[in-house]
């Protein structure tokens, strides 16, 4: 055992990740390098956040000028950058025009499910069975994805349906293909025998990372919704890993053509530094606030991070990086289904822009799970140089979740797709 090694074993406390042999000293743009000089390409963006690469030099600007001149304010005060980005991200989604500034994607989840219950009255929360929204109270009632046990009991009125997955869907056409329209009215006639009367919101990513890249397909979004206000309850989106640019427009919503009426944005947002957002319109807002709605926090309007957040809205616009990630997020998957065609362990390739899943089986034609596979894989890709993140779910192989800065190179893509080959090759043969 190095001495690193054996530090972090004496002193860190063990929180759920497999900790790599790898101990970051530095970063710039889409690689990671340790203080012996070896780099690591990072197919991640950190924590699926670093859309601009490491270190960008204006997000540098940025910090380094507002750490010496406003960082941190009582948060009953308010600084230009709060109210400029207020009004920045008020115009990214029609109607969506009040805003809330705060850190982590948990947190902008936790107050938009907490508005969502002072706008309805009720207290009834439907997430998916695969979903992952953050680790605090409501929040993290909604997560179904993994960390539910040993916790205690989740809140009253916590439910959750299956996402559609056309690699293994649950229910079929006439034709074989995925019937996500039987799914759902199944998974709402479910939700209607449990519920007590009390909905008030369902929370939803438009793509479920930790769920294993699933992309609710085109009709989706608008039919979920739409159930939803049948019900009295509001539709929450979770954009924290597909906003600004990510799955090819600012947002994944956008493609559908359908405006929640609660967004939150997080991960992205900062690329990499801490801040989120929650979005509502001016009706629910009001209604919230004639309730009493409370979401005070040490950290909410924070001056230093709206400065970042308003950056990395100008240069996702200005760069086009959404057309960008759309782009090379076709390469991507192109390189992916090479290797689907060429592994028979590899048995699935989907997801959105730069937003990849390769889910690893034992082989294609069983599907079935193999995330031992998988995980020996991801341990190959980083003793050649490349960061990779697997998620695993019952009844799943595991999946990769693909994530690499808005900023990456095709260069870079291509290296990441031949290291992600020799390291299939190197293990399954």
């Amino acid at each position: 055992m190095t001495a690193e090694r054996e530090r972090q074993t004496r002193h860190l406390i063990r929180y759920g990740a497999d900790w790599l042999p790898f101990v970051a000293a530095r970063a710039a743009g889409s690689y990671v390098e340790d203080a012996h000089g070896r780099r690591m390409l990072d197919f991640t963006s950190g924590q699926m956040s670093a859309i601009l690469g490491h270190s960008h030099p204006e997000i540098v600007g940025v910090v380094s000028d507002m750490i010496g001149r406003l960082d941190h304010l009582y948060s009953g005060m308010l600084s230009p950058p709060v109210i400029d980005l207020a009004e920045t991200l008020g115009s990214l989604a029609p109607g969506l025009t009040k805003v809330l500034l705060l850190t982590t994607g948990a947190e902008s989840n936790e107050a938009a499910l907490r508005l969502a219950k002072a706008a309805t009255g009720g207290w009834e929360v439907v997430g998916f069975a695969q979903s992952w929204h953050g680790m605090t109270g409501a929040a993290a009632a909604a997560t179904y994805a993994a960390g539910r046990r040993g916790h205690g009991p989740a809140p009253v009125g916590s439910m959750a349906i299956y996402a559609p997955n056309a690699y293994r869907p649950r229910f079929l056409t006439a034709d074989g293909e995925l019937d996500w329209r039987a799914e759902l009215d199944d998974a709402f006639d479910l939700v209607d025998r449990q519920s007590s009367g009390g909905a008030a919101a369902f929370i939803a990513e438009p793509v479920l990372s930790s769920g294993g890249i699933l992309d609710l397909p085109p009709g989706y979004l608008a039919a979920l919704q739409a159930r939803c206000h049948e019900r009295g309850m509001l539709l929450v989106l979770d954009e924290a890993q597909t906003g600004m640019g990510r799955t090819g427009t600012m947002l994944a919503c956008d493609r559908d053509g359908v405006v929640p009426d609660v967004l939150t944005l997080s991960k992205t947002l900062g690329a990499g530094l801490p801040l989120a957002a929650v979005l509502t319109t001016d009706e629910i807002e009001e209604r919230a606030h004639q309730q009493g709605f409370m979401f005070y926090t040490t950290h909410v309007s924070d001056p230093l991070p709206a400065a970042v957040g308003l950056k990395v809205v100008e240069i996702v616009l200005r760069d086009r990086l959404a057309a960008r990630a759309d782009d090379a997020g076709a390469r991507l998957r192109e390189g992916l289904g090479e290797l689907r065609d060429r592994y028979d362990c590899v048995g699935d390739v989907r997801g959105r822009g730069l937003l990849a899943g390769v889910e690893i089986v034992a082989d294609s034609a069983s599907k079935k799970p193999a995330p031992e596979l998988g995980a020996a894989i991801t341990r190959r890709c980083a003793e050649l140089g490349l960061s990779m993140n697997i998620t695993g779910l019952r009844g799943m192989g595991g999946v990769f979740r693909i994530a690499p800065p808005l900023t990456v190179t095709d260069d870079e893509l291509d290296l990441g797709v031949t290291i992600l080959d020799q390291a299939v090759a190197d293990v399954a043969g």
